[in-house]
């Protein structure tokens, strides 16, 4: 898959694509990723790719001609017409696992990193074709929500993972991931010992793997109740699940 990324910053992208383990996605190119810095597609002397918004206000407004261009120039390359654009904005769909797996399944995607108050409008009535958000906030730019959504669809490509990892992530099931220990197996902290469960210490992996699904369980009822909700519309509640809940008065 492919993933043009049209930003005022590609400095910014280049630290994360040969760093950590999403690297072998990158480095393979199973997730190729091809950096367009938007300056290059101004046609003034001043390398101009904003100006003040009609109708006064404060901020300015990313030009639609320079953006139109890359946007050309991009499909030109790609052999297709009109790629999927993808605009990230508050005001847009907020990223959640489902989403990343489409992504992860298909062809790739032009990301769109808008700055300052946001792109001309015309551009994104007639050009994008996904507006995301990663949440209820404000960033200065569009490169840290690509860079996630980067990340994310990376990390579930075939080889990048031991096999299972992602499977057991929060949201792998819909559900959240519960705790996790690792050595010593007793640990103080100030002056007070904290102990592994002792479930994670007998080797019986039925007895593990039913503590983890309650501490799952618990975790979301507590935290995210419109999740476990949603997991019982879709069926994927056990008997031994939805009895568990209801001890907790749920």
């Amino acid at each position: 898959m492919r993933f043009d990324v049209v930003t005022l910053f590609p400095e910014l992208f280049g630290p994360h694509l040969t760093q950590g383990i999403t690297r072998r996605a990158f480095a393979s190119g199973q997730v190729d990723v091809r950096l367009w810095p938007l300056r290059d597609f101004a046609e003034d002397a001043y390398r101009r790719v904003d100006d003040r918004p009609y109708g006064g206000g404060p901020g300015m407004v990313m030009l639609a001609e320079p953006l139109l261009r890359a946007l050309a120039a991009i499909a030109a390359e790609r052999g297709e017409e009109r790629p999927a654009v993808v605009h990230f904005t508050p005001t847009g769909q907020r990223i959640d696992q489902a989403l990343v797996e489409s992504f992860a399944r298909g062809p790739g995607a032009v990301l769109l990193c808008g700055r300052y108050e946001g792109l001309d409008q015309r551009l994104v009535d007639t050009r994008v074709t996904h507006e995301l958000s990663l949440g209820d906030f404000v960033l200065s730019g569009g490169e840290l929500p690509a860079l996630a959504l980067l990340d994310a669809v990376a990390r579930l490509q075939q080889g990048v993972l031991n096999a299972p990892s992602h499977e057991q992530d929060s949201f792998g099931d819909g559900l959240l991931e519960g705790p996790h220990y690792s050595r010593p197996e007793v640990l103080a902290i100030d002056g007070v010992a904290h102990a592994v469960p002792a479930v994670l210490l007998g080797g019986h992996h039925a007895d593990i793997a039913a503590w983890r699904r309650r501490c799952s369980l618990e975790l979301t009822a507590r935290r995210r109740p419109e999740l476990i909700l949603a997991a019982r519309r879709a069926g994927r509640l056990s008997r031994a699940d939805e009895q568990f809940l209801a001890g907790l008065g749920i």
